[in-house]
């Protein structure tokens, strides 16, 4: 019986030592974006070119955010623009707020989106439905829960041009509402400093590509010869799968640094944080059922078991090298979980030191969130966004690349 115990204390210390190698990898990443992504208001401006920009800001039940949204677009230091709002079937007054924005600034274009057909998700059938009204050279892509500084227009178009890009996406302040949001959200951001650094978005050698939602302009020809949002029409993580295409047809795209330019609302509360948890896990279970299990397994290790596991430790007596070394390898994980946390709260999303120290309970609700969106998509392939139920069985998700 002792042995079989020590076999199991061994197995354990094997994984924790594996996740410590982890963090350790998962840090570096981190403090390397932090510090090597470029800014958008940070680059040699040799442009003096003002090419029109057709503004597309999709709408659907937005009336508690659009206003100010619509108030930072229209004081923008940049003359040459348009802002096309799309109201996609909404139930509140969005409709009425986007008019009434229309009637007193012929910059505002009001459009009411047609009836989703079979097949699309609503924010990209909204986008297409902008993108035909759009007279712009350059198309601006932003959500209606943004707010953006007087010169981002600008800034966004000299950016591209000088540096000769197609599509530039820029990182926004992602801000929160709910304390539950605040504390898994550094959880959530520390896979963003690996894989999908926007190091490697900005690598053409490397495979990784994305748009953030919240901002990115494309000129209007390279949205076109990637199909549109009509080419992601199914995706539901739709600015990832479109920026995906940009890079894979041989588009030179950027993604910088705009946390202090632009504001974004991530999750509004608790119930839209656990829809948008669940969104991230089924794509992924529609690519590979067996890599989306490995995912989830991995993120409850990587981001959750230590601390169980030192509270545990701390009950049983450790007199024997075997409880020793599991001892030290649960906190040596533990405190690099938190170091991790910390690091992001404070150079990345500006929150408070006890949201990093709430990391156990941020890490639980991640994980319990990609566990829901596992059951849920192994069920019934379905997820809620915003209001509508979308099925996505018949389609496979590309949006997070394997």
């Amino acid at each position: 019986m002792e042995l079989i115990i020590d076999i199991i204390i061994y197995a354990v210390t094997a994984i924790l030592i594996g996740i410590c190698g982890a963090w350790i990898y998962l840090i570096k990443s981190m403090i390397e974006t932090f510090t090597l992504t470029p800014y958008l208001d940070k680059f040699e401006n040799t442009n003096n070119l003002t090419p029109k920009v057709s503004i597309i800001l999709p709408a659907r039940n937005e009336e508690k955010y659009l206003g100010k949204c619509l108030d930072s677009l229209i004081d923008q230091d940049y003359q040459n623009y348009e802002i096309i709002v799309i109201d996609d079937s909404s139930e509140d007054s969005t409709g009425k707020i986007i008019a009434e924005y229309a009637n007193k600034n012929s910059k505002v274009i009001h459009v009411s989106a047609n009836s989703k057909p079979e097949g699309w998700m609503g924010k990209n059938w909204a986008c297409m439905e902008g993108y035909r009204k759009s007279t712009g050279e350059l198309l601006l892509f932003t959500d209606a829960d943004t707010k953006h500084s007087k010169q981002v227009i600008s800034l966004a178009v000299s950016h591209l041009h000088s540096l000769k890009l197609d599509a530039l996406s820029a990182i926004p302040r992602l801000l929160t509402f709910d304390f539950l949001t605040k504390v898994s959200l550094p959880m959530i951001s520390t896979f963003l400093h690996t894989r999908f650094s926007a190091i490697n978005v900005n690598n053409p050698k490397k495979k990784a590509a994305y748009f953030f939602g919240s901002f990115f302009i494309i000129t209007k020809k390279t949205y076109e010869q990637v199909g549109m949002h009509e080419g992601v029409k199914h995706e539901i993580i739709e600015d990832g799968a479109l920026g995906k295409k940009v890079k894979e047809a041989g588009h030179k795209m950027r993604i910088v640094r705009g946390d202090h330019l632009i504001d974004a609302v991530w999750a509004r509360d608790s119930s839209t944080l656990w829809h948008a948890l669940k969104r991230l896990m089924i794509p992924l279970y529609l690519q590979s059922e067996k890599i989306a299990i490995g995912s989830f397994f991995a993120v409850l290790f990587l981001l959750f078991i230590p601390f169980p596991v030192f509270a545990i430790v701390n009950f049983i007596p450790i007199d024997s090298f075997p409880t020793k070394i599991l001892y030290a390898s649960a906190a040596v994980a533990s405190g690099l979980i938190y170091t991790g946390a910390v690091i992001e709260v404070k150079m990345g999303l500006k929150l408070k030191l006890i949201h990093a120290l709430c990391a156990p309970l941020g890490g639980l609700v991640v994980s319990l969130g990609f566990l829901t969106g596992l059951i849920q998509a192994k069920g019934t392939s379905s997820v809620s966004w915003r209001g509508r139920s979308y099925s996505l069985k018949d389609h496979t998700q590309s949006s997070l690349s394997i």
